[in-house]
């Protein structure tokens, strides 16, 4: 297995300038029942994130299943329309833009599937999975598209004869190149990461991690790296923002969070994760009990049924950001003073 590489501490002292904003945005799904089809509740998917992410930064953005994770990246792609709230990218809020004024962001904001096998047309070689975009957005085509492709395809590790093959030929991880690939043609300056690794056999994790890292530094990307493993996030992001049912609870630089954590949530979850370590043992026991459903979410603080640390105010009073230190804000009780 190949190991993973580790992000210098210092990395976010040179980061300056925010590509993106993400205010106060929601996304509620009706649910309709009845003889008329009538409203009868909503799902909860986001409620109420906000964050920032800076020009070559990748922030990872952690939780269990369910939580809200790929909602909140496809709607800074404005693959989702928001029930509320605002994204601006490059200073610009997305969600007001027209159709031909968004398709002049298109290029600069891509995404990597978490699944492989379905996100490639089965029917399309590499050349045109890769190259449809190319020559839509650039006006390439013949010779040169296909040198670009070729250029693309040896960038991710995979050889320039394989561009007439199609997806079935290729295993998990050399679709998941192709994806990689497909997501650079267009030179974005954005990127989400969906899970890009969880489908993948384990030893081959490191090396698409290890990619990502190196084409981050080669193009300045700035990344969305969105994850249910800890683990996987400590190894290649600068912060990493906790969700929890549709909220962020933690957002932090990923080497405080993993070593000086605060919430019980984010806690718990760097708990479950297996250890060699003899001192680990110590360590609180893992969560029990299923997450709450974003339907008829629970009042107060959202964790307060499955936290370890509960105060009568926690299930009727929800908690307000603290910020604990800079770059560090937690949302919970316990630091309210």
């Amino acid at each position: 297995m190949e190991p993973l590489i580790r992000r210098p501490v210092g990395y976010m002292n040179d980061l300056m300038k925010k590509l993106l904003t993400v205010k106060s945005l929601k996304k509620y799904f009706p649910i309709y029942g009845g003889l008329l089809s009538r409203v009868m509740g909503q799902v909860k998917a986001v409620d109420d994130v906000s964050f920032d992410i800076y020009e070559g930064e990748i922030l990872g953005l952690v939780g269990e299943s369910g939580c809200g994770k790929t909602t909140v990246g496809r709607m800074t792609l404005r693959l989702m329309e928001p029930t509320s709230g605002n994204v601006y990218f490059e200073g610009e809020d997305i969600f007001a833009l027209k159709r031909k004024e968004l398709a002049k962001f298109r290029p600069k904001m891509q995404i990597i599937f978490q699944d492989p096998y379905s996100s490639l047309n089965p029917r399309f070689t590499v050349e045109r999975i890769i190259g449809e975009a190319i020559s839509v957005h650039l006006n390439i085509t013949g010779k040169q598209l296909r040198e670009k492709v070729e250029s693309l395809m040896e960038k991710v590790g995979l050889s320039p004869l394989y561009i007439n093959r199609y997806p079935h030929e290729f295993s998990g991880g050399q679709r998941q190149r192709i994806g990689i690939a497909r997501a650079l043609s267009l030179g974005p300056s954005y990127i989400i990461c969906d899970e890009p690794v969880s489908a993948l056999d384990v030893s081959i994790q490191a090396q698409i991690i290890n990619l990502l890292q190196s084409l981050q530094e080669q193009e300045n990307l700035s990344m969305l790296f969105i994850s249910h493993d800890l683990s996987v996030v400590k190894h290649l992001s600068q912060r990493t923002a906790v969700m929890y049912l549709g909220k962020i609870v933690e957002l932090a630089r990923t080497d405080r969070l993993s070593n000086n954590s605060a919430h019980p949530y984010t806690q718990a979850l760097l708990a479950s994760q297996p250890s060699l370590d003899p001192k680990s043992r110590d360590r609180p026991p893992p969560l029990t009990g299923d997450v709450p459903t974003p339907l008829n979410p629970p009042s107060g603080c959202h964790f307060h049924p499955r936290c370890p640390k509960v105060m009568e105010r926690c299930k009727n009073e929800i908690p307000r950001p603290i910020q604990l230190e800079e770059g560090h804000q937690v949302l919970c009780h316990l630091y309210d003073e």
